[in-house]
């Protein structure tokens, strides 16, 4: 099967489910007209994270990795009253470019953005007791993954469910020398899940509009 395939699959996905939505198609068209790199996650993928952060019962969200802020809406729009998604960034374009995406998705309220690098946003919230989060999605530069996945831990409770994306990298993850920092940052996420006696994971691959990838997903005991 060809990406052509797994795109048109992922179209008629969202065409037969999901109801039209505005608010997203702008914001997408929003970070392209801004010079954001298309990275985002699929609609496919977002709603997939609303409904976890539903399942979860999540009031409060942990993600690593704002880009334009697509990913933040969809949980944002998962949450109870109440419920917050902090969201971290290190780029202060994109943060900007985000912050309009919030208001324009009404989801302002419910986000806390932190802007700079990430491994000292992760130390503040430790230091600000702001967790624990109840769902922790990490997206964001794969060779810091078990940094931030250690951070996920000591951010965490018994029940917290832990995120990790494009952990698959077009298979090359079973690559043991791949000279690819991003593959290594991948393989060092399974390593941590399956070396921490505390999470009970597995990964899932995927196709789809934004190619052959796949997540880590996890429980803390």
């Amino acid at each position: 099967m060809s990406s052509k395939t797994w795109t048109a699959v992922d179209d008629y996905i969202v065409s037969s489910i999901f109801e039209a939505d505005p608010v997203l198609d702008a914001v997408l068209a929003t970070n392209r007209d801004q010079g954001l790199p298309a990275i985002d996650v699929s609609a496919a993928q977002g709603k997939l994270l609303s409904l976890l952060v539903r399942i979860r019962g999540a009031s409060k969200v942990l993600e690593v990795g704002t880009l334009g802020g697509y990913s933040t809406i969809w949980m944002a729009r998962g949450l109870p009253a109440g419920g917050k998604v902090v969201t971290l960034e290190l780029d202060p374009h994109h943060a900007k470019v985000a912050r309009s995406n919030f208001a324009r998705a009404g989801v302002s309220a419910k986000v806390d953005m932190r802007v700079g690098p990430a491994l000292q946003s992760l130390a503040a919230l430790g230091s600000e007791n702001v967790g624990p989060f109840d769902l922790i999605f990490i997206d964001a530069d794969k060779p810091n993954n078990p940094n931030y996945l250690s951070w996920a831990m000591r951010l965490s409770r018994p029940g917290t469910v832990i995120v990790c994306d494009n952990v698959i990298r077009d298979g090359a993850v079973v690559k043991k020398d791949s000279g690819d920092a991003n593959v290594e940052g991948a393989r060092a996420a399974f390593s941590f899940i399956g070396a921490e006696t505390r999470l009970d994971g597995t990964a899932i691959q995927t196709v789809g509009a934004k190619g052959y990838d796949g997540f880590a997903i996890a429980i803390v005991d």
